[in-house]
């Protein structure tokens, strides 16, 4: 398959890349972002727009396989990094909604909502030979989850409501799946108590959220059962705990939750997923993340390191996840590292320039930081073209490429979409030079980052289209990530978290607007020596309605630009 040609300069160790964050050289396809970049199919009707959610990974037989909502296949990878697509037409239930796996010995089992629970599986996942089984559970599962214990036994979880809780029942994997005992109540809803199951943009709306996409997991003896709420078209879309001794409860609220949360940033949701472990024995998140622009349901998948401790609970690094990190070959201690590179936006809101721009698209979107808004070109064709400038020269170490599909017509089933373009870089905009060369590009890749193999010092990137396209020629995001050379903002002053009185699950953040800022990470938790969440800025002023009633919270606030972090 053709790969992208970038930029090589001598001395570099071959395929390698040195990380701000550390002393590591990390092999250069092990350094991602989210969104996660793969092949996002486009939909069979309504608007023409790309989806996939409600993800579940597993490792199994040396491959992580992932599935996700309305994807018309699967994928695999041996590293969590680079990702093959397997489409699939052996599974009838596979377009429904909510995919759920599980490894049980030398087979995998899938599953999914639908009307009538069927279970498929497949002792060769990388082909697409799907079996039925014989299903004798008799329980409609709306966002089902499977989950098998150290003692063998195997549990469904379920639930997919705005009244009704999430579900759980032992099953018997070599009756068919036949339930033993009656299923059990195992979570309610309490959107007056917990800010963030309450659904609208800013958990606004006067009614109960949904509580759905639920998942299991063990730790240290004690069971972690997941929850996703309030719904999946926000940015507030996140994952709550519930823990147990036992695998059917009783269970009890985790105070510092929602685990996984990400409000903020380029773009947000971090709700309805699965925890897993891989390889080496590190957790990760993989979840739904909105754009929800064109449908409600048009949406992304991303991937975040999770650390667990008995002393500090479970929480999902978020904040700088639509950042470049790495994905690390060795057991590494997420509680210590959130495998960052180190790397700074340097894009954010500078002077853009384009060929040419359609009404309320203009070129100034495509840097932005909302995966919301986009430019889009008048055209498709060859040599529309957007331009940055960094206004001083930089250390440019990667460029994130996010298409926005605008004006397309494509709808499933469909050959692969496929962009080809260049990306250029001057120190005067005069003399350039390419450093990524992607005109003989066969690959769909709407989210693809870019590092170079060595950091470039640049004023001024662009983006050119080489190939004639339907629609038009279309960015949500061209990121640039590196060094600048001047100082970072200063420590930020004047920080004031006001709680509302009446309803204790809103606070109100105001701060000084620091000179030079870009934005600002506000991060919080209710222990006071780890603030397990956070929500990336850009004005000096926020509001938050996701916060637990009863619960007591410690705050932090930093500000950030092109140049580092403040203190």
């Amino acid at each position: 398959m053709k790969r992208a040609t970038y930029l090589l300069i001598a001395g570099v160790m071959a395929g390698c890349i040195a990380s701000c964050s550390s002393e590591k050289r990390i092999a250069k396809h092990r350094i991602v972002t989210n969104p996660i970049n793969l092949n996002y199919r486009f939909q069979p009707q309504d608007e023409s727009r790309r989806e996939a959610a409600d993800p579940v990974l597993e490792y199994f037989k040396g491959y992580y396989y992932l599935f996700a909502s309305k994807s018309g296949g699967y994928w695999r990878s041996e590293d969590l990094a680079d990702w093959e697509y397997i489409p699939c037409t052996t599974i009838p239930t596979l377009e429904d909604y909510a995919p759920t796996i599980l490894p049980i010995g030398d087979t995998l089992y899938f599953t999914a909502s639908s009307g009538q629970t069927q279970i498929f599986k497949n002792a060769h996942p990388e082909k697409d030979a799907w079996e039925a089984v014989d299903t004798k559970l008799t329980y409609r599962l709306h966002d089902p989850a499977f989950y098998k214990d150290d003692d063998g036994k195997v549990y469904m979880y379920w639930g997919c409501s705005d009244k009704e809780p999430i579900m759980g029942v032992e099953v018997d994997p070599k009756d068919g799946f036949r339930e033993i005992g009656e299923a059990k109540e195992l979570i309610a809803h309490h959107g007056d108590k917990y800010g963030w199951e309450v659904p609208g943009k800013n958990n606004e709306e006067p009614r109960q959220g949904w509580n759905e996409g639920p998942c299991m997991l063990k730790f240290e003896g004690r069971y972690y059962l997941q929850y996703a709420a309030p719904g999946t078209q926000y940015r507030i879309y996140g994952d709550g705990i519930y823990v147990g001794d036992t695998p059917l409860g009783p269970f009890e609220y985790m105070e510092d939750n929602p685990f996984s949360f990400k409000p903020g940033g380029f773009i947000g949701g971090a709700g309805h997923g699965h925890t897993f472990q891989d390889k080496y024995g590190n957790y990760w998140h993989v979840a739904s993340m909105t754009i929800s622009v064109r449908h409600w349901f048009e949406r992304r998948l991303g991937l975040f390191p999770v650390a667990i401790s008995t002393r500090n609970g479970m929480y999902a690094h978020t904040a700088w996840s639509d950042y470049p990190f790495s994905i690390p070959d060795r057991k590494t201690d997420f509680d210590k590292t959130d495998l960052s590179m180190g790397w700074n936006l340097l894009s954010y809101r500078k002077p853009v320039q384009a060929s040419s721009a359609l009404t309320g698209y203009e070129p100034s979107k495509a840097n932005d930081e909302q995966i919301e808004t986009w430019w889009a070109a008048e055209t498709g064709k060859k040599n529309e073209w957007l331009q940055v400038d960094l206004q001083t020269p930089m250390s440019v170490n990667a460029v994130h490429v996010n298409f926005a599909d605008h004006n397309f017509k494509v709808f499933a089933p469909h050959p692969p979409v496929v962009y080809q373009f260049v990306i250029e870089g001057s120190t005067d905009g005069r003399k350039w030079i390419t450093l990524i060369d992607e005109k003989e590009n066969t690959k769909d890749e709407p989210h693809c980052l870019y590092p170079l193999d060595k950091p470039v010092n640049l004023r001024y990137l662009r983006i050119c289209n080489t190939k004639d396209m339907e629609g038009c020629f279309s960015l949500s995001g061209f990121r640039i990530f590196g060094k600048g050379e001047g100082a970072v903002p200063s420590k930020v002053t004047g920080f004031r978290a006001i709680r509302n009185q009446e309803d204790k699950r809103i606070y109100r953040f105001t701060w000084d607007a620091q000179k030079g800022a870009t934005g600002y990470v506000l991060r919080w938790g209710t222990q006071k020596d780890k603030l397990t969440h956070a929500v990336t800025v850009f004005d000096h002023q926020y509001e938050a309605r996701y916060f637990n009633r009863d619960s007591e919270y410690y705050f932090s606030i930093t500000a950030f630009n092109e140049n580092g972090i403040s203190n």
